[in-house]
């Protein structure tokens, strides 16, 4: 909730004028009303209304900066002609009654031409910005008539006091951790130019091949054409400029050319996609990075622990080379110690500390013990899957012996194997146990079936169950059985959700006397990963978080230690790889400042974005109207169950030309404009 002085954001109706402090009503939503720690917000203009904070504000300025904003947009667009040539109109007509120069007939021409644009303009921006204009000129009429009757400015309009800080946005945008410009990359596909889609992602997101395949794609959840029929396949349309780079055998197509060395040097730590994107940016600015990297090869998590099926690893490493090719200095089998970090201090300017997660927790059973064997992490078992498949970097005979392996690869032929989890490691584990000859695959998971399908994607899980995965829902291990140390079976309890009797959420309590017992030979852990902070220097005491990950303030992502930044899983804990991408990228950008300046800032679109996030620029009660509805959403091909199950080649074979245009035509642009004037 926010005070206000006036609002009529998305169809709220308060005005507090006349009223005390104390009987004012306050708006239902997160509205701006600091811009930062250093400003109050006077106002917030945006799509879908206007917010006064402060009874001092110059409406009528306040429309015509607005106004100004979308000018520029609309000069570079030029795709409709109410969008280009009514962005004009607002601005010149609304500056004219802000100089003192307006007449009456001005006013009923901005009407007329704003309700024309929300009419006809081809995408959201056109239609959306005069919704607050014309707000304004309803509800202060009287501010826009005193210039026009009087002849004179408006109140502030030879006042430089006020900064107005605007931002486009659109809902999939907000929704990607990495504030991917998807419209951009859409149109770039749906005019057949696939460099400047895959430019247009890598803006935020250097990992293009990764994230067209293997992202969670939060962007379609928060899409407005689901609101209409269904979303469009976002993720899938991510990976066409980066194939196409790659097919073709193209240079980079970077967002922007690598500034010259300017001095300054940053060591990154893990070459996983946190480790990635901070170096790409940095590199991007002119900084010099080392990345170390523990592994004998780059990519952390998504080389080792996702599966050649899903992202094969010569498109991962396309990705990989495209940050290489910024001049960034890469060690691998190095792991970075303390003493190593406090000599960091000395030889570079700033450390980003991009680790990850790589040790599996518990399941927190009966009789859970590391030395039985059957018992293996799901992180190291996917590491010995894919290291072997992606890089013919053979099991040692140590973990053969340990892992009761009868060759120098993950074989599990006539072995039954039984994974507890519920994301996606999970997924990747069972899926990957069917590729090794499992005779039978089993995922516990204490929830239900929408809940696993939300926490990974519908895909993944059906795709799992055609290949022969059974999954146990509402059930938890309670015991491990062994003989002389080796797995023999599990004790597994079941429950159910139990509803509140006043009405809250459903608990879930043990069924008694349903528990049963299952043979197996291999325990898979995959609730949760833990991270490796042994590196940091004790005597820092850098502040950690209460999941016993290294603590920011989750915006520009120092840790305690001055110099000492964090991002990705190491920071936040186990989470998507479009999570640690965007993270990575704000970190990058903060050191760049940092290293040249010394002080620890945000840039005015950050702060913007934080904003928009907690506002919610995704309204799912929308209607949508003026769309052609009941268009079906593409899928592309997909490999057969028996062309699938046995191998390791990738299961979708992405959009054809002509499903991927069909696709990216179903795409609304619904880009927004957001301004705050402080």
């Amino acid at each position: 909730m926010s005070k206000v002085y006036f609002s009529t954001w998305r169809g709220e109706q308060i005005n507090n004028i006349g009223k005390n402090d104390d009987a004012w009503e306050n708006s239902a939503y997160n509205l701006p009303l600091e811009y930062n720690e250093h400003a109050h917000s006077k106002a917030f203009i945006g799509w879908d209304g206007v917010a006064l904070f402060n009874p001092d504000v110059d409406v009528v300025r306040l429309a015509t900066e607005y106004a100004a904003q979308y000018q520029v947009y609309s000069e570079a667009c030029g795709r409709c002609a109410p969008g280009r040539w009514g962005g004009r109109i607002l601005y010149d007509l609304l500056d004219k009654i802000a100089r003192g120069e307006g007449s009456v007939s001005d006013m009923e021409h901005l009407k007329e031409v704003s309700r024309t644009m929300q009419e006809t303009s081809k995408c959201e921006i056109g239609k959306t910005v005069p919704n607050p204009l014309l707000d304004l000129m309803t509800h202060f009429e009287s501010d826009f008539m005193d210039c026009i009757n009087n002849q004179k400015p408006s109140k502030h309009y030879h006042l430089e006091d006020t900064s107005y800080i605007a931002k486009i946005t659109a809902p999939c945008m907000d929704a990607c951790p990495a504030h991917v410009d998807i419209p951009a990359y859409i149109e770039g596909v749906r005019d057949l130019r696939f460099d400047d889609s895959l430019m247009a992602t890598r803006q935020t997101m250097p990992l293009a091949h990764t994230c067209g395949r293997v992202c969670p794609h939060p962007c379609e959840t928060e899409c407005r054409r689901t609101n209409l029929d269904e979303p469009i396949s976002i993720m899938e349309l991510k990976r066409l400029g980066a194939d196409y780079e790659t097919d073709h055998g193209f240079g980079f197509f970077h967002p922007s050319e690598k500034k010259p060395s300017i001095g300054k040097k940053v060591a990154v730590i893990g070459a996983g996609p946190a480790g990635l994107t901070g170096a790409y940016y940095l590199a991007l600015d002119g900084i010099d990075v080392d990345v170390y990297e523990e592994l004998p090869v780059l990519g952390g998590e998504v080389a080792v622990g996702v599966p050649e099926y899903r992202m094969p690893i010569d498109k991962y490493n396309q990705d990989i080379e495209a940050v290489r090719s910024l001049g960034v200095n890469f060690i691998t089998n190095t792991k970075v110690t303390a003493d190593m970090m406090r000599q960091f201090e000395n030889d570079y300017d700033a450390t980003l500390v991009a680790t990850g997660t790589r040790i599996s927790k518990k399941v927190y059973c009966d009789n859970e013990r590391p030395e039985i064997q059957g018992y293996w992490g799901a992180i190291d078992f996917l590491d010995k899957v894919n290291l072997q498949v992606k890089y013919d970097i053979m099991v040692p005979e140590a973990d053969q012996k340990r892992h009761m392996l009868p060759t120098d690869f993950v074989d599990l032929t006539g072995k039954t194997l039984v994974c507890v989890g519920g994301g996606f490691t999970s997924m990747d584990v069972v899926r990957c146990a069917i590729r090794a000859n499992a005779a039978k695959v089993v995922m516990l998971y204490r929830r239900d079936e929408a809940t696993i399908i939300k926490n990974t994607t519908y895909e993944e899980y059906h795709e799992a169950v055609e290949e022969g995965v059974e999954f146990i829902f509402h059930s938890a291990v309670a015991k491990m059985n062994d003989e002389n140390d080796v797995l023999k079976s599990l004790v597994i309890d079941r429950f159910e959700l139990v509803p509140d009797p006043n009405g809250g959420r459903p608990t879930l309590e043990k069924v008694e006397g349903a528990s049963f017992e299952m043979e197996c030979d291999y325990l898979i852990p995959a609730v949760s990963q833990s991270a490796d902070l042994k590196l940091l220097p004790e005597e820092w005491e850098i502040e950690r978080t209460s999941w016993a990950t290294i603590k920011t303030n989750g915006k520009d992502y120092m840790t305690s230690r001055k110099g000492i930044f964090a991002a990705g899983d190491c920071e936040y804990g186990p989470m998507t790889i479009v999570n640690a991408v965007g993270q990575a990228k704000r970190a990058a950008s903060v050191m760049s400042r940092y290293v040249t300046s010394g002080e620890i800032t945000l840039t005015n679109d950050e702060i913007m974005e934080d904003h928009l996030r907690k506002l919610k620029v995704y309204n799912k009660k929308e209607k949508i109207q003026g769309w052609l509805p009941g268009l079906a959403r593409q899928h592309s091909e997909v490999l057969t169950v028996d062309e699938r199950k046995d191998n390791n080649r990738e299961v979708k074979y992405g959009f054809t030309q002509e499903e991927a245009l069909a696709e990216a035509e179903r795409c609304m642009r619904c880009y927004y404009i957001a301004m705050v004037a402080h």
